[in-house]
């Protein structure tokens, strides 16, 4: 059987839209001498719609447009993700089903067993599980097929959950020929390995072909990295989908294909999942241009880096906002990091308008030393000065704080942490740094003294991040720790060597910080654990 893997970049509710991709898709298969057309979950509204579900006349439009894609599927077979409404008066509204197509008609569903709540995932919220592993007959193949989470519980990855029955070993005893998994399976540094050992894993223990079709784009703060895979029977990927990219994947089952080798290097892979998630949050609502305020550190530098690869240089503006703390070396870092990228600079000092704000809130700071309070309001400043820009010239601030810093409390509400997208928001420091040498592994784009010189806000004379932080090598490894694993403080102390009482200080900032993040801008996720999405803690409580 030939076979085409659609890897579309859906828009989540844009139905007419994603109808058309799914419709070239059959297309493409027909032209490519193909039997079956294949695409990710949820293909046809996009994933996730998350309360869009919710609305019946959305439900309904659904159904009218999946009659049409059947109509289109003269000579040819095409399996859609979709969601539908569930005929029991009992459980969940929905099901998020696989429609097997064939001839103009709809053969048949089959529903998703699994349904992920943990991290990212809430799909209990609008579906009910499956009540059985259908196996459909086309072509004089029997296929079996899985959504997503269906076949992650075989390989036995997830930490977060463990389900009392698993659809892979249940298709054991079937006979089938093929295996097919039609995925929405979010990026997540090494993700990509992980996928391709779940394939592998299903493949040999059905002594079957197995294929997994995933989504690709970005949607709010998760971005899909495609990579779809083609196992043999043997448990050998033979194909491998293109990152970060739509592709047409054709496979035939019929010809013994050689082995791939798939080498993926985090800190490329990272970047390039933050210049789609940047690229799909702007283009699928119509915004072009972007401002950044740059201070000639090393986080706003990586941030315009990302945004000149994602929308282009020419809508990128950098706003240089010195204070009277601003040195010379970080001005001319700004200068050379818009010259180096080929994008507008404009110089808005702020002298003036912090001196305002002293003048008029001296009455009230009679007998106060000088303290955070005059450095927020420089950072306050700012935000004003880029929402001003944003509102006059129609363009999208973007937020430049790293995950280190969010995790500390390290940024200033309506300060620094104003903005529609928070870039590098679930990039610990450490990251922040190496993939800025990425990016200089030719030629030196960010420059060397952003890179070498020590983090500063500079908010006050010769501040220093070290003035009120421990070193970031130890921040990020207690936030990995903590934040990743969930280990104790205990265990974090005796694991690295370090003092007890630093460890829990560091948790207690993370916690402390939380009303702050809430109100941080949508993030892109990266990890498996970003403060953006999937990680759920009160703001007030009494644990820590």
């Amino acid at each position: 059987m030939r076979i085409l893997i659609a890897q579309i970049n859906p828009v989540v509710g844009n139905l007419k839209e994603n109808k058309r991709k799914i419709l070239e898709g059959i297309h493409a298969a027909r032209e490519n001498g193909c039997s079956l057309a294949v695409f990710p979950e949820l293909a046809l509204t996009g994933y996730p719609p998350e309360d869009i579900l919710l609305l019946p006349q959305f439900i309904d439009e659904v159904k009218k447009e999946l009659k049409e894609i059947a109509g289109a599927t003269q000579g040819i077979a095409a399996i859609v993700g979709l969601p539908r409404a569930n005929a029991k008066p009992f459980g969940k509204p929905l099901l998020n089903s696989a429609a097997v197509l064939f001839e103009g008609k709809i053969l048949g569903f089959q529903d998703k067993t699994l349904l992920p709540s943990y991290d990212v995932f809430d799909e209990m919220r609008y579906f009910d599980r499956a009540e059985e592993r259908r196996v459909f007959l086309l072509f004089g193949k029997k296929i079996a097929i899985t959504i997503c989470e269906d076949i992650w519980q075989h390989a036995a990855l997830s930490k977060d959950v463990s389900y009392p029955l698993d659809p892979v070993a249940e298709y054991a005893n079937q006979n089938i020929d093929l295996l097919i998994n039609l995925s929405a399976s979010p990026f997540s540094q090494m993700k990509a390995e992980r996928r391709i050992h779940v394939v592998q894993k299903a493949a040999k223990t059905l002594k079957v072909p197995a294929l997994l079709c995933n989504q690709v784009g970005g949607q709010d703060s998760l971005i899909f990295d495609g990579y779809s895979v083609v196992c043999d029977a043997g448990g050998r990927l033979v194909r491998l989908g293109n990152g970060f990219q739509e592709d047409y994947m054709v496979w035939d089952s019929e010809v013994k294909a050689d082995e791939l080798v798939a080498a993926f290097d985090k800190t490329e892979e990272t970047y390039k999942a933050l210049i789609l998630g940047l690229k799909d949050y702007f283009g699928k609502q119509g915004f072009k241009k972007a401002v950044i305020g740059l201070s000639g550190g090393i986080d706003s530098a990586l941030v315009a880096c990302i945004a000149v690869e994602a929308l282009g240089k020419e809508n990128v503006l950098g706003v240089s906002m010195p204070s009277r703390y601003s040195s010379e070396g970080s001005v001319k870092d700004a200068v050379d990091l818009a010259e180096a990228l080929g994008i507008e600079l404009r110089h808005v000092p702020i002298e003036e308008p912090f001196q305002s704000f002293l003048d008029i809130l001296s009455p009230e700071f009679k007998g106060k030393e000088p303290d955070v309070t005059e450095e927020n309001i420089q950072a306050r400043v700012r935000g004003v000065i880029l929402m001003a820009l944003s509102n006059k010239l129609g363009h999208i601030v973007l937020s430049t704080g790293n995950k280190s810093e969010l995790a500390m409390g390290y940024s200033t509400l309506y300060g620094d942490l104003c903005g529609g997208l928070s870039v590098i928001n679930d990039l610990t420091k450490r990251q922040v740094y190496q993939i800025s040498r990425w990016i200089n592994r030719e030629r030196d784009i960010i420059p060397v003294s952003s890179l070498e010189k020590a983090p500063s806000a500079e908010l006050r004379p010769n501040q220093k991040d070290s003035d009120s932080l421990p070193d970031y090598e130890i921040i990020d490894t207690v936030l990995e720790a903590y934040v990743h694993d969930h280990q104790s403080p205990d265990l974090i102390a005796k694991n690295h060597g370090y003092p007890k009482e630093l460890v829990c200080d560091l948790i207690r900032r993370i916690h402390r910080s939380e009303y702050k993040r809430r109100q941080s801008p949508p993030g892109l996720r990266v990890t498996d654990r970003a403060f953006s999405i999937g990680r759920r803690f009160p703001i007030v409580q009494g644990w820590v």
